[in-house]
């Protein structure tokens, strides 16, 4: 027998779903397939379609292709990029999106960073960090959060750290040492 579902006189269901997450879905990190999907740019898409397929790559949906396909406008196998049926040629001639094939405006994200970009980057500080004494490092990081200085300031690991300012403005007093006022 098949359990009805009970639901209201409009045919809505009751009250919230049965089940919540208890934490947000995580790629494996250590997957090459994971960071080739996220490394993928978006591109050519209207800005209904790019969150589509962005969610496609949050949530580990996203299957890339494995051939090219063949273009519903010019029936050529020009289309390299998964979801997309216009090849890219086609599509920034007609000015459509390359998914649907509406004419609304397309997003550009090409001077968005890429996963990859930001990850090298991370690995740049994290680099150049490492060999700092922990004093200098926690000065640069508090540097960077204020907006002071930017990652391209920091000086490589192994080079001398003189050139920026060490001190905190707000914490010095007039040349006089607070340690020894016991006396």
């Amino acid at each position: 027998m098949s359990q009805k579902v009970s639901t209201r006189g409009s045919g809505a269901k009751k009250g919230p779903q049965k089940y919540q997450n208890e934490f947000a879905y995580q790629h494996n990190k250590g997957s090459k397939t994971t960071k080739k999907i996220l490394s993928t740019p978006i591109d050519g898409l209207c800005k209904r379609c790019t969150d589509q397929v962005a969610w496609r790559k949050q949530f580990r949906k996203y299957k890339p292709l494995s051939a090219p396909k063949k273009c519903v406008s010019c029936d050529q196998k020009n289309v390299k990029k998964a979801y997309h049926v216009l090849c890219d040629g086609c599509a920034s001639a007609k000015g459509v999106c390359a998914k649907c094939m509406e004419s609304s405006e397309v997003v550009d994200t090409s001077e968005q960073k890429t996963s990859e970009e930001i990850l090298k980057e991370e690995q740049d500080l994290e680099n150049k960090l490492a060999g700092m004494q922990e004093r200098q490092r926690r000065t640069y990081l508090r540097k960077l959060e204020r907006g002071e200085i930017e990652v391209a300031d920091i000086p490589a690991a192994g080079s001398n750290s003189q050139s920026l300012d060490f001190s905190d403005s707000e914490f010095e007093s007039d040349g006089e040492s607070s340690f020894n006022d016991k006396e």
